[in-house]
């Protein structure tokens, strides 16, 4: 085991730990275009954000609501969750160096029950898992990271993140927590500057990275 100078290790869903964005960019990018057809890029620009934020600001009628929500139901029961590459690496190696780990997700809990019919073993995988219904604010507002840290008993400074999105990076950043952010959803140069350090995915995942991450959150404190 490793000493190391961090506690928990807090994950976003979408983009991290399954590889689902660019299913959801497909189901959005039609949704918006239906609906919205004078807003292109909208399916971008609501990347971590909860249902209910995305209904609020962009879908107001009850009908549209409906229509939406009765075919993200039929779309993720439908959505194939392979995990990020490396992913079971990564966690794996926290565990066995006494890092707690939670899931702090935007999504809720019928998308959640579809994930745990694709991995029996992901309850397991967390010490906590938070969705949308443990929040009333969402990303990129801090409260669910904050929240997650105050659960687990740490530090914010002792939380690492890990996000993909624009909202998830910013309310990592938020929460006063190093930010690994991951190249799955976005390009490496567009969120550089919303994170720590970088990576590709998991696949070489170890203390190097979580070590290089403390050090620049340290130097931008």
């Amino acid at each position: 085991m490793i000493e190391l100078p961090f506690q928990a290790a807090l994950f976003d869903l979408d983009g991290v730990v399954v590889d689902t964005e660019p299913q959801y960019s497909v189901f959005w990018g039609g949704v918006c275009r239906e609906y919205h057809p004078d807003q292109p890029g909208l399916e971008n620009r609501i990347k971590g954000q909860t249902l209910d934020q995305i209904f609020d600001a962009n879908f107001e009628s009850p009908a549209s609501r409906a229509d939406i929500l009765k075919r993200l139901n039929i779309f993720e029961a439908q959505m194939e969750y392979a995990y990020i590459k490396g992913f079971e690496h990564a966690m794996n190696w926290l565990r066995e160096n006494g890092i707690y780990t939670a899931l702090v997700t935007s999504s809720n809990i019928p998308k959640m029950t579809c994930v745990y019919k694709a991995h029996p073993e992901f309850k397991q995988m967390f010490d906590i898992v938070l969705t949308s219904e443990d929040f009333t604010q969402s990303k990129p507002h801090p409260e669910c990271y904050l929240k997650a840290a105050t659960k687990l008993g740490v530090a914010p400074a002792k939380c690492l993140v890990f996000e993909d999105s624009f909202n998830g990076l910013k309310s990592g950043r938020a929460a006063s927590m190093p930010v690994v952010g991951l190249a799955t959803t976005n390009p490496a140069s567009e969120i550089a500057s919303l994170c720590d350090v970088v990576m590709d995915d998991f696949s070489h995942f170890d203390e190097t990275v979580c070590l290089l991450a403390l050090d620049h959150f340290k130097k931008r404190s």
